[in-house]
Order: structure tokens, then C-alpha cells, then sequence
């Protein structure tokens, strides 16, 4: 899938994948469960937290 089509789903910018992609942002938790019902993964298998 690509940036634009999962920004597209989730209602984010592409940059805005591209920037939890390369962990230089954190979604917000509504953003982060739209995440992984896209992918239908659970949260914790598609983020983690260090």
C-alpha cells in the first residue's frame, strides 16, 4: 500500500506517514488505531512503545 493511499484511508498527509514511518513523529491515539484498522492488525503489533 502506499503512503498517499493509507494517508487517503486514515485522513492524514502523506508526510504525515512519512513522518511515523520514520519515527519522527507520534500519531495521536485516534490516528494510530485508524492505522491498524486499515492494516486489521492489532495496535500493539503495528506501534510500539520503548
Amino acid at each position: 500500500m502506499s503512503q498517499q493511499s493509507l494517508a487517503d484511508k486514515v485522513g492524514v498527509t502523506r508526510q504525515t506517514i512519512f513522518a511515523i514511518e520514520k519515527d519522527k513523529y507520534s500519531p495521536s491515539l485516534e490516528v494510530a488505531f485508524k492505522i491498524s484498522n486499515v492494516f486489521k492488525t492489532p495496535l500493539e503489533d503495528v506501534f510500539t512503545y520503548e
